[in-house]
């Protein structure tokens, strides 16, 4: 009798212990997402920042691309409403449209290049969407790591009993396969700002 209330107390000892390291290992998991997710927001922070300066370097060497502007602060200020990360996701994906037409709106335009401003700031931005796609990618490893350990027996039964659920990953929309298309239809050229 008393062995056996040995073995039991044992076994409780070591369900114990495996449920708390399983635990553990989940909120380590966990957090490794949510902190990734942090690190794309700071690049996105980072490119919403620099955004305003491209525009008004912009507009002051071409008035007429009114529309890609307003599509562009219309995005930042979805983003800054934005309270998930599905939303977030969703206004991310709306800048990065606004500012590709952006882009393709400079490209037309070779004068604005030779702007030092707009070059300047045209590289800080370049750069700043290379570490968005990196930290993108981080993201999603993240969140394929904690996906696994919440699925593989027997952290599956844990997770399930304290709350741990699948997290989402980064995916582009269906529309990011196809290129915007800008219709540039300029009444007046380009002048080259005077200095």
């Amino acid at each position: 009798m008393k062995k056996t209330l040995l073995i039991i107390l044992a076994v409780v000892v070591i369900l114990g212990l495996w449920v708390w390291a399983s635990y553990n290992r989940l909120v380590t998991a966990s957090e490794g997402v949510d902190g990734q997710w942090a690190q794309v927001e700071t690049q996105y922070q980072r490119r919403f920042d620099l955004i305003p300066n491209l525009v008004e370097s912009v507009k002051g060497a071409m008035s007429q691309e009114v529309k890609v502007f307003g599509d562009l602060a219309a995005a930042r200020a979805n983003y800054s409403g934005a309270k998930t990360v599905n939303e977030k996701v969703d206004a991310a994906t709306q800048v990065e449209g606004a500012l590709s037409r952006l882009l393709v709106v400079m490209e037309n335009y070779p004068q604005l290049r030779s702007v030092e401003t707009v070059t300047t700031l045209m590289a800080q931005l370049e750069g700043t969407e290379n570490r968005v796609s990196v930290e993108r990618s981080r993201f999603n490893e993240s969140v394929k790591s904690f996906n696994v350990m919440i699925k593989r027996l027997p952290t599956n039964l844990i997770a399930g009993v304290l709350g741990f659920s699948e997290k989402s990953y980064f995916e582009a929309v269906s529309e990011s396969a196809t290129a915007p298309q800008v219709d540039l239809q300029l009444n007046n050229p380009v002048e080259t700002p005077t200095n």
